[in-house]
């Protein structure tokens, strides 16, 4: 008797072996419930690095706008003497430290999204990672072997994030780089402008 239910129980269709397995019922319950979760973060932190990203548009444009007003001020001002030229540290030394602020604000804010990729990214690998477990318990139903086929999926995941390449320089790095140049570039405008 024992022996003709077991063909027939391994016969039948994945998903009504499932049905019929509590266990493997209540696993697959959980990880579409997780799959759910994931989804929902997933969404939310699209949702904040693009929030993210039009605060560092919006520090972009002020920067530029900040250096075009005051070289305008210094261009339409009094004709240049001994006292202006005397008194350049004063807008030299205000443009340098609104510079300095504007600079770190965009650093801070590129670090920022760069953490939040970083997350996204894991989590995305995260609800790869259960969407083929899911796939897996679907297709191979009570035959499904947790321990074995997490363990392969999760090995396969290490492997991928080890064989990342680490950069040195970033496109943070060249942005900083490139805002330090323009803020030289108009010390240097503020003092000819002043003292010539």
């Amino acid at each position: 008797m024992m022996s003709e239910q077991h063909p027939k129980h391994y016969s039948q269709h994945p998903l009504h072996q499932i049905a019929e397995s509590p266990t493997h019922k209540l696993l697959l319950k959980q990880w579409l419930k997780e799959e759910e979760l994931i989804l929902s973060r997933v969404a939310l932190k699209e949702t904040q690095i693009d929030t993210i990203r039009k605060e560092i548009t919006q520090l972009y444009c002020f920067y530029f706008l900040f250096h075009s007003t005051v070289l305008l001020l210094l261009f339409s001002s009094k004709e240049p003497n001994f006292e202006s030229c005397h008194r350049s540290w004063i807008p030299s030394l205000c443009s340098l430290l609104c510079s300095l602020v504007i600079i770190w604000a965009i650093r801070y804010k590129t670090a920022v999204e760069t953490h939040m990729e970083k997350l996204l990214e894991r989590e995305k690998e995260d609800g790869m990672l259960l969407g083929k477990c899911v796939e897996e318990l679907k297709k191979k139903g009570v035959e499904f072997d947790l321990l074995k086929e997490v363990d392969a999926l999760r090995r396969a995941k290490s492997l991928k994030v080890e064989a990342k390449i680490v950069r040195r320089w970033s496109g943070r790095d060249f942005v900083t780089l490139f805002f330090i140049g323009v803020s030289c570039l108009v010390l240097a405008l503020t003092r000819v402008v002043l003292c010539n």
